[in-house]
């Protein structure tokens, strides 16, 4: 019953968060702010949590979950109501970094608990489930979005979006007893460790790399294919679509994940993954019909989806005993320097070269990314 709870909280404030990354980018737009500055606002998405991460992993662990995932709840939807109260550019920048700090402490606790309910024999499972409550928030946020600019406007979008957080809140304000407090460590053991010890274990280390480049993956769709979206004239509600037609890749190969587990290892699940990526990434530029750019986000939902679950299981189970929580902060850190460089970098060169060269390079450090990935496995092996 636990695990369809955290699922349940997934679902919805995550919602909110997946639905402000494609809100954010066309209300932007909208006010006039060209490739780079969305790259920006986007990159500050990932600004906080790159350096506080490990801490929010140390913290669940000392402490257990409830607490940092009740804060991340509330400061989510104080993020996506900041910019319903004080509409402008400038409130964006501020929007991007509450946003983004406030829901890596919920993520971070979540990744954390999943691991701890029932025992390793649950663990691919909740992960599956946890990652199936991301995917429909993934499918279900853009929506909300996207049709809510359309006919109700960007900003009044923003508060459809914090809406969602209202259950999670009462529900870990009032009913806190769901969650498994095996999850909090020994009080100060944590904190003497170095985080990236952690980085000293081969797999473990392969394991972040990979569940950056998926990540990666993530982060420069929901940028990228809006403002592209934007640029060949889809309205609002159609981008939102197609970013939920993706959401349900990602929610298809998510259900039918723990099948594969039984038939294929795990690493070699994310290294076909993110070669999946690749591939689909250089389509996008070529194509501006709807039902085609649709049915690519379908494939590479299907590519991406499978990477997050299977990472989150690989670090939890490589991590040292007591320490999980702490690994998750380290993979939430690799993840968010990708959420604070990539939009950045790849935002100046679509801004100088155009759309072409961006998705061929998403496609290429992928690529990359895949056979680095076997091939790191492989020494391991």
């Amino acid at each position: 019953m636990a695990i369809y709870l955290v699922t349940l909280l997934c679902v919805l404030n995550h919602a909110g968060f997946s639905g402000s990354r494609v809100l954010m980018p066309l209300y932007a737009l909208e006010l006039g702010a060209g490739q780079f500055v969305v790259g920006i606002i986007i990159g500050l998405y990932a600004l906080c949590p790159m350096f506080l991460a490990i801490y929010a992993g140390q913290l669940v662990d000392r402490v257990g979950p409830r607490l940092p995932m009740l804060a991340g709840t509330v400061g989510t939807g104080a993020g996506l109501l900041l910019p319903y109260f004080f509409p402008g550019l400038t409130t964006l920048y501020v929007s991007a970094v509450v946003l983004g700090t406030s829901f890596q402490f919920f993520f971070v606790a979540v990744h954390g608990t999943a691991g701890a309910i029932g025992g390793a024999e649950n663990r691919v499972r909740n992960y599956t489930w946890v990652s199936i409550g991301f995917s429909l928030a993934a499918l279900c946020g853009p929506l909300i979005a996207g049709f809510s600019i359309d006919y109700l406007g960007h900003v009044p979008a923003y508060l459809a979006l914090a809406l969602c957080t209202i259950v999670p809140a009462l529900l870990l304000w009032l009913r806190p007893d769901f969650l498994p407090k095996a999850t909090a460590g020994t009080k100060g053991g944590v904190e003497k460790r170095n985080a990236l010890d952690l980085l000293r274990i081969p797999k473990l280390r392969t394991s972040f790399i990979a569940s950056g480049l998926i990540s990666a993956a993530f982060d420069l769709y929901q940028l990228y294919f809006p403002i592209y979206g934007h640029a060949i004239g889809l309205s609002a509600s159609t981008i939102g679509i197609i970013v939920g037609t993706f959401a349900g890749g990602v929610f298809a190969i998510r259900v039918v994940l723990p099948y594969l587990v039984r038939r294929f290892a795990e690493t070699d699940i994310l290294i076909y993954a993110i070669g999946v990526g690749a591939l689909t990434f250089i389509l996008f530029p070529l194509l501006e019909n709807p039902f085609l750019l649709a049915a690519v986000a379908f494939v590479l939902g299907l590519g991406c989806g499978c990477g997050q679950p299977i990472s989150g299981s690989l670090i939890y189970s490589l991590t040292p005993a007591g320490r999980q929580s702490e690994g998750a902060g380290v993979r939430v850190m690799f993840n968010n320097v990708v959420h604070l460089v990539v939009p950045v970098v790849f935002g100046a060169i679509g801004t100088a070269l155009g759309f072409v060269p961006v998705f061929a390079s998403i496609s290429m450090l992928l690529l990359s990314g895949s056979v680095y990935t076997h091939r790191s496995s492989a020494r391991a092996a």
